[in-house]
Formats: structure tokens, sequence, C-alpha cells
């Protein structure tokens, strides 16, 4: 039997869980841009400072992009590839490139390529949507660039999305338009 004291204790939970969440993403906002004479919709929401961080109780099944890239990371800074490639839309092809990136720079050189986006001083600055296809945009403070992730939402799950196509293509364009400072991001 519950008492109204637990159940104050899991309010104040659940609330204080939104407004984390809040306080690390506004939500998608509709938007159109023109590219060569195309006009691109997409959606986008900006991230605050600290998004990227890793919680050390993060979740092991993630329902985001945001999510997918975070239990990407703690993988890759294992060295874990087998799991890394499982979150892959093309785990075989995904294992393949980790593999041979990692004999070309070796062990180490390869955790730190990767430990690089969760460091405090760089950031997941955006998520860019089209359908169920995501673009993570990050700012690296070493290089002062913009890099970007793409991932695939399937039946509730993200992943990697390592299959080419007309919708990953246009949100390369709109990676590049950031990158060119064509398309400004908005930051909170």
């Amino acid at each position: 039997m519950t008492t109204p004291g637990k159940w104050r204790a899991v309010l104040v939970c659940a609330i204080f869980t939104l407004c984390a969440t809040a306080a690390f993403a506004q939500p998608f906002a509709e938007q159109t841009f023109e590219l060569n004479g195309q006009v691109l919709r997409y959606s986008i929401r900006a991230f605050g400072p600290g998004a990227n961080l890793v919680e050390p109780a993060a979740a092991l099944e993630p329902v985001s992009a945001l999510d997918t890239a975070k239990l990407l990371n703690r993988f890759l800074v294992a060295g874990n590839i087998e799991e890394a490639a499982l979150l892959s839309n093309a785990p075989r092809r995904r294992f393949e490139v980790l593999r041979d990136y990692r004999a070309s720079i070796g062990e180490d050189g390869f955790r730190q390529v990767y430990a690089e986006y969760f460091l405090p001083e760089n950031r997941v600055v955006a998520e860019v949507s089209m359908g169920n296809h995501s673009l993570l945009v990050w700012h690296l403070r070493a290089n002062n660039r913009y890099a970007g992730q793409f991932y695939i939402q399937i039946d509730g799950k993200f992943y990697v999305d390592d299959r080419p196509g007309a919708t990953r293509t246009a949100l390369r364009r709109l990676l590049d338009a950031i990158r060119e400072g064509r398309l400004p991001l908005p930051i909170p």
C-alpha cells in the first residue's frame, strides 16, 4: 500500500525529470530552407549546454538519437566495436568500418577520437529531423567546426544510419549549409 508521502516523492521525481529534460532540449520547430532551388522541409531543436554529457546510468535502450549517440560513445570509448555495430541499421558494414579504422590509428587513438564528442568543452547543439531520419549536429571547439552524426528511427528505436538515401543526402546538405554559415542554428 502506498502512502501520500510516497506519491508526493514520485510526483516530485517526475517533475524533476521533465524539467531536467526540458533544460537540455527545446521542442522541435518546423522549418524550411531553400538550397539550390529545392525547398527542404525539416524539424529542428536546439540542445543546451551539457546535453552531450554521458550519465553513468545512461539508458541501454535508447529512445532518442542523442541516447543512441551516448550509448554508442560508451561502447566505442571502451573499444567494444561489436556492441557499437549493433546500434547501426547496417551492423556488418559498421563493424567492418570500425575494425578497419581502429587498425589504422591504434586502440588509444580510436578511443580518443570518439571520446572527443563528449568532452565538456564540446557540445551537441541541435537535432535536425526529416521524417524518421535525424542528424545530430556537434560543435567541436578544438577545431571550431561542426560535425554531424546520422540516425534513423525504426520501430521506436534509434540506430546509426549507415544506409545512404535521399533523406540522408538532404540532411548532409543541411549540415553543409550549417558549416558554411548559410543555415544558422537555434542555440539556446
